[in-house]
């Protein structure tokens, strides 16, 4: 067996070979070799055996991922198109022109190619977004100070998450790989929220989070009330909807799972104003 090292892209034989991971890290318990893997694809973080393991080969991993990327590039071409149709009246006026103004995102996301591809992404949709690489143990840490500098109107926490294997008891915030940082992070948000006289609009989680408990810490949108895989694209997909959403309008969860894969399965939540509005501008 050829000899599994981090930074390699693997799947796991036990599970039909399923999803493509990137090995993160290596370690040794009880004298066997482990890995801890991240998802491609999926924003899951899960462990393994490294006998369980066999490395992807090149030809069969850019098959898959210019799949996937053709998949991503369709669904947000569709999204931009069902934005760019829809009517909103804006008119001019002698000196003064209306402007259609999205709301503000400020994306927090633990995986490096992850933030990469969303940023891209988000400025293919023509949204204003601000999109950082910060690791889930550090985001509670950082999001108030984040929140100060760029003062967004929409809050996308996320990265890789999972369930500990053999783990039973979903209602065990320690079952949980990567849930704590997440709610302690939406916490941090809404003490933000309450200084600064703000209403973010927050979406939190990766796969298999702790659903419940971030709702009730204070996320709109969370992910996954029956703890499934989410897509590396759904929090962005909530995300754009608020962003394209006039203030008025009041989104809830049926308006947005028919664009999510796994539609309330994978996401769900209390709903939220949208954020786009229209702003004149004197011309001078």
């Amino acid at each position: 067996m050829e000899k599994i090292k981090k930074g390699d892209i693997v799947v796991r034989k036990s599970y039909n070979k399923d999803i493509l991971f990137n090995v993160k890290r290596i370690y040794k318990i009880n004298n066997e070799k482990m890995a801890i893997l991240t998802g491609i694809t999926k924003r899951v973080e899960a462990d393994s055996n490294i006998e369980d393991l066999e490395i992807v080969e090149r030809k069969l991993l850019n098959k898959r991922l210019n799949q996937i990327q053709n998949k991503i590039d369709n669904k947000m071409k569709e999204t931009k198109e069902k934005y760019k149709n829809k009517k909103i009246k804006v008119r001019n006026y002698d000196k003064i022109r209306e402007e259609i103004i999205t709301g503000k995102i400020l994306h927090l996301d633990g995986d490096k190619k992850y933030s990469q591809k969303a940023y891209i992404q988000y400025k293919k949709m023509g949204l204003n977004a601000v999109v950082k690489n910060i690791p889930e143990y550090k985001q509670p840490a950082l999001v108030y100070k984040l929140l100060k500098i760029y003062n967004p109107d929409i809050l996308v926490i996320t990265g890789h998450d999972g369930i500990i294997k053999k783990a039973k008891d979903y209602n065990n915030i320690y079952n949980y790989r990567n849930s704590r940082y997440f709610i302690e992070t939406v916490k941090e948000a809404r003490k933000y929220d309450e200084v600064n006289g703000k209403k973010l609009v927050i979406f939190a989680g990766a796969c298999q989070s702790y659903y419940e408990a971030l709702i009730l810490a204070g996320a709109n949108f969370a992910s996954s009330p029956a703890r499934i895989l989410i897509d590396f694209i759904d929090p962005m997909i909530v995300a754009e909807k608020v962003a394209y959403t006039e203030r008025y309008k009041y989104i809830t969860i049926e308006d947005i799972e028919s664009e999510l894969r796994d539609g309330r399965k994978g996401i769900d939540g209390i709903g939220a104003n949208g954020k786009m509005y229209i702003k004149k501008v004197i011309i001078l």
